[in-house]
């Protein structure tokens, strides 16, 4: 099938306002008799649930967690872009829509971003008038920090707890919906399965994870806001919860997945510490905006670190390896999360490592300690020359900023960061890629729509900071609302879908005997036994930098893995109590499939370009090699039975509002 995006004529600045002036609306007691799932409750699943059953569709809301708040949008620390320019210093819908274009490496979809560019300056105003504490300035307008891959200061944000409290007020505009009545909120609940009938989406089979009950549930469309697929490599900043299945159930009814080899590698995580490890914890973005990162410089001088005869404190500012903004003097440590990660690997990888496993670097608040100390200690008017007043003064002005963020490192790992630079090291964070859409975010099924991070995204090979939250509010609150309703408004007619119909069945009995097969098998390896080895290859053949001969490496490993899983995978217990081997078991057969599309992905593309870096296309200074010519389209593979045998098809990606050029941010 041909892809079509949908995307609406005229200029781009007008697509959007064109498009809702001209769409199929549904009347409010129309609204009343239509039905509508949303799979998931994090940023993107909560602001849609609230927003359709506040226009008075019936919704039904689906999470795995034991509540809607608990949905991993929850840790997102740093904070959420918007084109507002409270600060003066020249930000406007076009830069921000430029900044998310070209920090993607030119592979994003132009109408689609513009629109998110468009309503960010909306989203900020409903967050305030729901509450949400986003920090303000001494003047009294909401503050503002510059977050990488931007040369403005646009991202707002709530302290180190912004998605925290963005969940928040998502999360009570969902109660205020739950109390009317509108919303049936369906927790510890897993979809397993979507039921197509005559070709449209019109539910779901979902699994009760406290009782086992496999239950049935229609709607005249069904929303998947399930997030991203980043635990495919076991280690990840991701929940430990946090799957694919329900993007990977459509994508096998006929939504086409795309551009999987987008996932981003974030610079600012805690180092791995050993192989006891089932996650990591990412230090925020905006750590960069204050902390400078930096290696020594003598590799003696990283040799004795790493065996515990020098402290940081001891190298002088002159052995100091500066190396971002060495090699990026106009962006510094604001360079994009992709470009950071790699120079981290690259110095590790020269052997200036400074943790035990060499595989770490600093990120040092020392000076910037030593400049708010001294601006303090002018406003109160200080001695400006007393060292250790400086120091108190700087700290406590950190504090204020990261004071949350640098108690969970002390936590973790055990040191003062205010006296000590934090170590943090590369790890995987965010996905580009997901289930394709179109202009309307609706899949190549009929009637299923996918939001927020679960979808291909505005955000190309590589999304910006404070991006995410920026999506996944966009689309709930003020894409989705419209867009649905140009599709469900030939439904007013329909009436209520019955969960007697054949399709319901034949859907409910796969799920079953897809749980009878891992409760039956008689294997002797448990399910993380099988995730641990596949993050093992993904993160080795498919991670920061790949090439031809590890991805082909992998994709035989990876389909040699999924075959032992299914001979030899031990799930204890019983398919009808509360099992969460079995609930692992699901996800991570659903990953042993996405883990080969994702390596297959990666292997057809011959360029780098953002998150996905080919060895053998870079350019002599070691940046990412793009190849406009051949590869500016969207990879979006429908399935055939198993990922070897997926076909690709290409969205050309048209450029008539930026210049393609190659990213710089020197």
């Amino acid at each position: 099938m041909a892809l079509d995006s949908k995307i609406p004529n005229g200029p781009i600045a007008d697509k959007w306002t064109n498009y809702k002036d001209h769409i199929n609306l549904v009347n409010p007691a129309n609204k009343r008799n239509i039905d509508i799932i949303v799979v998931g409750t994090g940023l993107a699943g909560s602001s849609a649930a609230a927003t359709l059953a506040e226009l008075g569709y019936n919704v039904k809301s689906f999470c795995f967690q034991d509540s809607p708040r608990r949905a991993h949008s929850i840790a997102a620390q740093g904070g959420i872009n918007a084109a507002k320019n409270y600060q003066g210093d020249g930000d406007s819908t076009f830069r921000l829509f430029y900044d998310t274009v070209k920090g993607g490496d030119y592979r994003s979809r132009e109408a689609n971003v513009h629109r998110l560019a468009e309503v960010s300056v909306n989203i900020i105003d409903q967050c305030v008038m729901q509450g949400v504490p986003l920090a303000r300035e001494y003047g009294g307008l909401l503050d503002n920090r510059s977050f990488g891959g931007t040369l403005v200061a646009r991202t707002f944000y709530a302290k180190g707890q912004t998605g925290q409290q963005l969940l928040l007020g998502a999360y009570s505009a969902m109660n205020r919906q739950i109390g009317r009545g509108k919303i049936k909120s369906f927790t510890r609940h897993e979809m397993q399965d979507l039921v197509l009938v005559d070709g449209k989406a019109r539910g779901i089979i979902a699994r009760n994870l406290v009782t086992g009950e496999i239950e049935r549930h229609s709607a005249h469309a069904v929303v998947i806001a399930s997030g991203g697929y980043g635990n495919v490599f076991f280690l990840s900043t991701y929940a430990m919860g946090s799957n694919a299945t329900a993007a990977w159930k459509i994508h096998k009814k006929g939504a086409f997945f795309a551009n999987p080899c987008y996932t981003q590698i974030h610079p600012t995580c805690i180092p791995v510490s050993g192989d006891h490890q089932s996650k990591l914890t990412l230090m925020s973005e905006s750590l960069r905006n204050d902390g400078r990162i930096w290696v020594p410089a003598k590799l003696e001088d990283a040799k004795s670190i790493r065996e515990g005869k020098l402290k940081p404190t001891d190298i002088p500012e002159a052995d100091r390896d500066y190396y971002l903004e060495r090699r990026y003097p106009a962006f510094g440590n604001l360079v994009p999360r992709d470009i950071a990660s790699r120079a981290a690997k690259e110095r590790c990888d020269a052997g200036f490592g400074v943790n035990k496993t060499g595989e770490a670097v600093y990120l040092d608040f020392a000076a910037a300690i030593e400049r708010y100390g001294k601006e303090q200690a002018y406003i109160k008017g200080l001695d400006a020359s007393d060292a250790k007043l400086i120091i108190k003064l700087g700290a406590a002005t950190v504090a204020n900023k990261y004071g949350n963020l640098f108690q969970m490192y002390e936590k973790i790992v055990d040191e003062n960061p205010y006296l000590t630079p934090m170590m943090i090291y590369p790890a995987v964070h965010y996905t580009m890629g997901g289930t394709w859409v179109d202009y309307d975010l609706q899949t190549t099924i009929p009637g299923c729509f996918s939001i927020g991070e679960s979808n291909f995204s505005d955000h190309g090979a590589n999304r910006l900071g404070a991006s995410a939250l920026m999506q996944g509010l966009a689309d709930g609150y003020f894409v989705l609302p419209y867009t649905i309703g140009n599709y469900l408004a030939p439904d007013i007619k329909t009436g209520e879908i019955s969960t007697d119909l054949p399709e319901f069945v034949e859907a409910e009995n796969n799920v079953k005997a897809r749980i009878e097969r891992f409760m039956n098998n008689k294997g002797t390896h448990s399910v993380d036994y099988f995730h641990k080895k596949l993050g093992k290859i993904m993160w080795n053949k498919v991670g920061m930098a790949r090439n031809a001969q590890g991805l082909n490496e992998a994709i035989n490993e990876i389909a040699a893995l999924r075959e032992e899983f299914y001979n030899d995978v031990k799930v204890p217990g019983d398919a009808f109590s509360l099992n969460q081997e079995l609930d692992k078991a699901g996800r991570v057969a659903d990953f042993l499939e996405l883990g080969e599309l994702f390596a297959k992905d990666a292997l057809h593309r011959n360029e780098s370009c953002g998150g996905h870096f080919r060895e053998e296309y870079q350019t002599p200074e070691g940046e990412a090699q793009r190849d406009d010519e051949n590869f500016a389209y969207v990879a979006a593979w429908e399935y055939k039975g198993k990922p070897s045998d997926a076909i690709l098809h290409k969205e050309p990606l048209v450029f008539d509002n930026v210049k393609l050029v190659q990213r710089s941010y020197k």
